[in-house]
């Protein structure tokens, strides 16, 4: 069972920093092989929902308030679940979990995403409509999907 929390930046501790950096880093520069500045100043004004495992992060997404990645959207990225983990269906649950956590936040307001496209049919079963056309991030293709509230 995984235990959910979201936390502003100044709520998380500097074990809890430590713990996100290091599993971003893991997936997104060390497994997928992107050097990229992960560190984008965007944390600050973020929040971000952890999900611990037995005392261990195992999955994460960082929510954006409209106006720092999108001027009209907010957003949900670094999404992400520790190779450890996978396959147990643990992504659904962090999407489903962010979603409501970005309503909470932020009321009804649609939510846009830049989705790796290799993830565009698992996005589109969590309700994410793709917007767009196709480009390329950190030389990884994406492309923007928006979810609007029912």
């Amino acid at each position: 069972m995984i235990k959910y929390s979201c936390l502003s930046f100044s709520e998380l501790s500097t074990k809890q920093l430590y713990e996100i950096m290091a599993l971003r880093q893991e997936v997104f520069v060390v497994e997928q092989y992107c050097p990229y500045l992960d560190a984008d100043g965007r944390d600050y004004d973020s929040y971000h929902v952890v999900g611990y495992q037995d005392d261990k992060l195992v999955t994460y997404t960082r929510l954006v308030p409209q106006g720092l990645s999108y001027d009209d959207y907010p957003s949900i990225g670094r999404v992400v679940s520790s190779p450890s983990v996978r396959g147990q269906g643990l992504g659904n649950e962090l999407i489903e979990k962010s979603v409501a956590y970005c309503h909470e936040l932020w009321g009804d307001k649609t939510i846009k995403i830049s989705a790796q496209c290799y993830l565009l049919k698992w996005y589109e079963k969590l309700g994410f409509k793709p917007v767009g056309e196709e480009y390329l991030e950190d030389d990884i293709p994406h492309h923007a999907m928006v979810l609007k509230k029912l």
